[in-house]
């Protein structure tokens, strides 16, 4: 399923603690457009719906909604910093056909 980077791992736990989310898991959520990319979504939200998945990665829980299941197949999660110094979170999912692997 999903695979979350370490320094992705870091800084969502920091988040859970700032946000004092422990209990609450983390939702993933990919929307195809109407161009085929992929949109991707994230945060805290402790509602159940019917068909969602729950795991573990690396002590964070994540839920992910039926519908968005089958797109974030081999997906990782990455923090990294951006040019200009930025840092962000981003989707290397193989599945989405804007996707290019990095080198």
């Amino acid at each position: 399923m999903i695979k979350i980077s370490s320094s992705a791992i870091e800084q969502i736990k920091e988040s859970i603690e700032h946000g004092e989310m422990q209990s609450t898991p983390l939702r993933i959520a990919i929307k195809k457009q109407d161009d085929g990319s992929f949109h991707y979504a994230m945060g805290f939200d402790d509602q159940r719906l019917p068909g969602d998945q729950f795991v573990n990665v690396g002590g964070v829980n994540i839920v992910v909604a039926e519908n968005s299941q089958a797109l974030t197949q081999g997906m990782t999660i990455d923090f990294v910093e951006l040019d200009g110094g930025k840092p962000e979170y981003i989707f290397l999912n193989p599945n989405d056909p804007t996707y290019v692997p990095p080198r």
